[in-house]
């Protein structure tokens, strides 16, 4: 799976993912190439479907632009040169700031002399972007006095903050509500609908003397409040609205048309505009003209499934999430409601299991919460990975449908193997308690009996176990959470290559003499020598044996058992293996085996019955499977586990016991090595007091400064001085000693000592005995403490 791009983090996650009926992904870098650049923008009251002339922008737009650009945007986003000709610039950062910047670069300027010119030291204060806010804002020190506040952010949020807009030759206009709804159908909802990001810039100046109508002034001695967020980030001027591209990947429709038909549905979770993602949704083939589906922004989702409450009611969830296929201006929270809403639901009787791809830090808990959580590797956060259960090392959707395949190959390897194993054991264990009972002696031996386990066991295992994916596995419908592992097709394999295989050993027991014209095996005494009827009866179960190995290759009903028998050399090498150390062990086995050697006509007899079970196979798989009871004919089914959504993180958190048991131990361990360095900082400085003082006790007066004595200085280890101690690079900030360190009574182990409560105390050190003592001065009660060597041996 490794080379498939799936780093598997956890093993159950693999078959989990087999059976996925649901995928919530992301749209950015998931299913687009991640790729962004500026490709129309409007700027001072025209439209460009392309890069525009930086001579056809006004002066004042252009400098408000490209600054606004440069200087409000993260300062490691950067858009380098090709290494050679021919080749796409590299991106590093954030790719929409990125695309931005090419915007920048494409009009002829650099944004890196502007950034020189405007150092990250000298911006006055920074709003980052988050989930929330859904833009990013900076302010700087304006030219000529006072501040300037650039933004940038959705631009359907972005042009309800602004009071202004450049129009025609750069005069700046009022940007009234009407104008703004105006704007939005005119300019943004094309973009969007031709899949474009949009993407609004604005600005505001903060001046000290007269203001225009579009600034704001503020008293020299009183500079704004920086931290009213609202207030500062209102009344802005829109400078333009520019589209971004973000191609669909090549490979994803053809992706997701298998995952649409393998039976699991696709839906696209996005913070982009509606329009952009529908239109992406309908590229990618998620949306399919004529169906009837649901495309929901957050804030209509969480109206349509919360009651009057604002509790997320399941009953209105299950109104909503079977026909929805796109979310679009939705939080992590909205995320992770769909992803446990969908998971609780009990439409489908089944139950639906959820893979959900994430990236940010706030997709933690959905990726916690779904079934498969899976991270980018590439544009993935740490805590997105620590969360996921795959990650995905290319952040391709195509990577998903790979992990799919290998989860369905892993489920149906199991289910080969224990379709093989139980048909042996079946014929194996009737054949020997048949045998015990009317012959008084078991027709397979007890060293042959080891020999058929290894067979059955080990061998099998390898060869049924390494078959690879293909994509015919894709063209089955999950099996869902309560599916049978035995189902009816594989139990009607077992019982009907089961009865096949008992006929035949039965017959060679009871009439092989005859048939072969062979002394008779049976009612031998106990130490006689072994029987050539009772060596075919072992041989030919054998290669009954080997060639149910090749039927137990298909478990779906499947004619073709030989199909893509030789694009597995690991299956025909055991086979053959087998079938080899099979002639060595009947030929040369001797009394080792209990065996006699056979001839060729014999040996060719049991080949020839052995492989009649092929064709007894093609008898069987004409057997229609459903007619058969499901109640009788499947094993291990099982009700669905109730879900308690309330639980939120918990739910997983139960399940993945271990998990939670590591962190836990880890914790436990950060914790005690803490521990450790500050009992450590105490020895040092109780050693350094040692070597000052000419005795070794002193009065320690808590509440008190020292007294001091002739001819040492005073010195008691304080918090500070601890600290920094066991953390020298910190020295000269303010520390502490952890809560967590305390010297306990050694009398009862649970009383701290009250320092307070004890205004004179006398602490001896003694040299011999690394042991601490708190001696009251009126001697009525002596406390002995745990000593440091003690505590760091202990710890």
């Amino acid at each position: 799976m490794m080379l498939d791009n799936n780093l598997v983090r956890h093993l159950d996650a693999c078959e989990t993912m087999g059976n996925a009926t649901a995928i919530c992904s992301d749209k950015t870098g998931t299913l687009t190439t991640n790729r962004m650049t500026v490709v129309q923008s409007y700027i001072a009251a025209h439209m460009n479907t392309s890069t525009p002339k930086l001579d056809d922008i006004p002066e004042t737009v252009a400098e408000l632009l490209i600054n606004g650009i440069c200087i409000n945007s993260g300062y490691t986003s950067k858009v380098i040169p090709p290494e050679s000709l021919g080749e796409m610039p590299v991106q590093l950062g954030n790719k929409t700031e990125c695309a931005l910047l090419g915007f920048v670069l494409d009009l002829g300027r650099e944004f890196q002399t502007i950034r020189d010119e405007m150092p990250e030291e000298c911006l006055i204060k920074v709003f980052t972007f988050n989930s929330v806010r859904k833009s990013m804002s900076t302010v700087v020190p304006r030219p000529g006095g006072g501040y300037r506040l650039y933004s940038k952010g959705a631009s359907e949020i972005m042009l309800t903050r602004c009071s202004f807009i450049f129009g025609e030759g750069g005069k700046v206009l009022p940007f009234s509500v009407d104008d703004q709804g105006a704007l939005v159908s005119s300019v943004i909802e094309p973009m969007a609908c031709n899949g474009l990001r949009t993407i609004c810039l604005a600005y505001k100046d903060f001046v000290p003397g007269e203001a225009a109508e579009h600034e704001v002034h503020y008293d020299e001695h009183e500079p704004p409040n920086w931290d009213d967020e609202q207030i500062c980030c209102s009344g802005l001027t829109a400078i333009s609205v520019v589209g971004i591209e973000d191609p669909v990947r090549a490979e994803v429709p053809a992706a997701i048309r298998a995952c649409q038909q393998s039976g699991i549905t696709v839906r696209m979770v996005t913070g982009d505009n509606v329009n952009t993602a529908r239109s992406i949704a309908a590229k990618c083939g998620i949306l399919k003209p004529g169906d009837d589906f649901l495309v929901l922004d957050g804030k209509e989702f969480n109206k349509r499934i919360r009651d009057k409450n604002g509790e997320v009611s399941q009953e209105l969830f299950d109104t909503v999430w079977p026909t929805l296929r796109v979310l679009a201006r939705s939080s992590p929270q909205d995320k992770y409601v769909l992803v446990s809403g969908i998971i609780a639901s009990t439409v489908n009787p089944n139950r639906e299991v959820v893979a959900v791809t994430g990236d940010g830090t706030n997709d933690g808990p959905a990726l916690k919460m779904a079934d498969v959580g899976f991270a980018m590797g590439i544009a993935g956060t740490d805590v997105a990975k620590e969360a996921s259960d795959i990650i995905l090392t290319d952040d391709n959707f195509s990577s998903i449908v790979k992990a799919v395949m290998w989860g369905r190959n892993v489920y149906d390897s199991i289910a080969k193997f224990l379709q093989f194993q139980l048909t042996v054991n079946v014929v194996a264990v009737i054949v020997a308690f048949t045998g015990a009972i009317i012959i008084n002696d078991s027709p397979l031996k007890a060293v042959q009996m080891l020999w058929v386990n290894l067979i059955m066991d080990t061998l099998a295992s390898l060869a049924l176990a390494t078959e690879m994916p293909h994509k015919s596995l894709l063209k089955r419908k999950p099996y869902g959470r309560t599916k049978a592992l035995i189902s009816r097709t594989m139990t009607k394999n077992i019982l009907g290559h089961a009865c096949f295989q008992l006929v035949v050993v039965f017959t060679l027991l009871f009439k092989g003499h005859e048939l072969f014209e062979i002394d008779d095996g049976r009612y031998a005494t106990i130490n006689a020598a072994p029987s050539q009827h009772f060596t075919i009866v072992f041989n030919t179960f054998v290669m009954m044996t080997l060639f149910n190995e090749i039927n137990a290759r298909k478990i779906h009903g499947e004619r073709n058992v030989l199909e893509g028998l030789l694009g597995n050399p690991i299956f025909y090498g055991i086979w053959v293996g087998t079938l080899v150390a099979q002639v060595i062990i009947v030929q040369f086995g001797g009394s080792a085996f209990d065996c006699v050697g056979l001839s060729l006509s014999q040996w060719m007899w049991c080949i020839f019955i052995g492989a009649g079970d092929l064709l007894w196979g093609q008898v069987v798989t004409s057997m229609p499977s459903k007619s058969l009871p499901k109640r009788f004919f499947s094993c291990g089914t099982q009700p669905p586990e109730d879900i308690d959504q309330s639980a939120g993180m918990t739910t997983r958190a139960s399940i993945d016991g271990v998990r939670s048991g590591q962190i836990l131990w880890l914790r436990g361990l950060t914790r005690l090595q803490t521990q450790l360095r500050v009992v450590r900082a105490f020895r040092s400085i109780l050693e350094d007091v040692q070597e000052k003082r000419s005795h070794h006790s002193f009065t320690v007066r808590p509440s008190k400064a020292p007294p001091a004595t002739t001819g040492a200085a005073q010195h008691w280890p304080t918090a500070s001085s601890v600290a920094q101690h066991a953390h020298p690079t910190t020295a000269g900030a303010p520390q502490h000693v952890p809560a967590d360190i305390t010297f306990m009574d050694d009398e009862d182990g649970e009383e701290p000592l009250d320092m307070s409560a004890q205004p004179d105390t006398t602490l001896n050190v003694s040299e011999t005995a690394p042991l601490m003592k708190v001696v009251p001065a009126n001697g009525t009660k002596t406390s002995q403490y745990t000593m440091l060597s003690s505590i760091e041996s202990n710890i």
